[in-house]
């Protein structure tokens, strides 16, 4: 009897709409999936070895890869999926401007990224939200935030100051709508992928401010190219009926 009650829970939590949307992918995203992996390791050997002229394609081949994901998924068929699809093109030029090397290309980078969250709350908001779940997510997102900053703060020339708060404060409600989201009836793959890319953009924000031996990209990059996959997957029709 225990052996068939565990068998059953273990069909019903598999059959579940976020689980299932995130196991069941769109066979069409298969190779661009498998090249954004690619991409995004051959970015971060790169990076370490510092071979400049390697860094530019398979960043752009790993962005250009989850725009790809997008497309395939359905994204355009839905105002949610044209909507986080907005965010997504931003984050391809924001990509490019962090190519840069000057602190000017980085606020450009900065404010692309801005955008593109701007364009993730209000698909987020566009599909439908729980209140209670965004409320449950602000509280621990607005303490490791408000961390983050005072961590970062003595780092942070009094130019940029200024943006990065504007951008932590956005960053953060990007995060706290995906779980609204997911709160009402979204699948799992939006909060998921919004923690990845908030995790990621701490690694960036180390990397650039407090610039330490240990070249936290490493993680970072992966975390963000997995978190933008999950949010372009998470365009797929089976989603999103509107």
């Amino acid at each position: 009897m225990c052996g068939q009650r565990s068998s059953k829970g273990a069909g019903a939590f598999m059959k579940s709409p976020g689980w299932y949307h995130m196991l069941m992918l769109p066979q069409r995203t298969y190779p661009w999936i498998g090249l954004a992996a690619i991409a995004c390791l051959a970015l971060v050997v790169s990076s370490l070895l510092d071979i400049r002229a390697a860094i530019i394609p398979s960043k752009l081949l790993a962005s250009t890869a989850f725009l790809a994901v997008a497309i395939f998924s359905g994204a355009i068929k839905s105002r949610y999926g044209r909507l986080l699809f907005v965010g997504l093109v931003l984050s391809w030029f924001g990509d490019t401007f962090l190519l840069g090397t000057t602190e000017k290309m980085f606020l450009f980078g900065l404010a692309t990224f801005l955008l593109a969250h701007v364009a993730y709350v209000i698909a987020f908001a566009a599909r439908g939200m729980n209140i209670r779940w965004a409320t449950g997510a602000a509280i621990p997102v607005a303490l490791v935030s408000i961390g983050a900053m005072v961590w970062l703060t003595p780092w942070i020339s009094a130019e940029m100051l200024v943006p990065v708060r504007v951008y932590t404060l956005v960053i953060s409600l990007m995060v706290i709508t995906a779980f609204g989201t997911k709160g009402n009836g979204g699948p799992t793959l939006i909060p998921i992928g919004a923690l990845l890319f908030y995790c990621s953009d701490l690694s960036v924000a180390v990397n650039q401010f407090m610039q330490p031996a240990f070249p936290h990209y490493v993680w970072g990059l992966p975390f963000y190219y997995t978190g933008q996959i999950m949010l372009a997957l998470s365009t797929a029709p089976g989603s999103n009926k509107d």
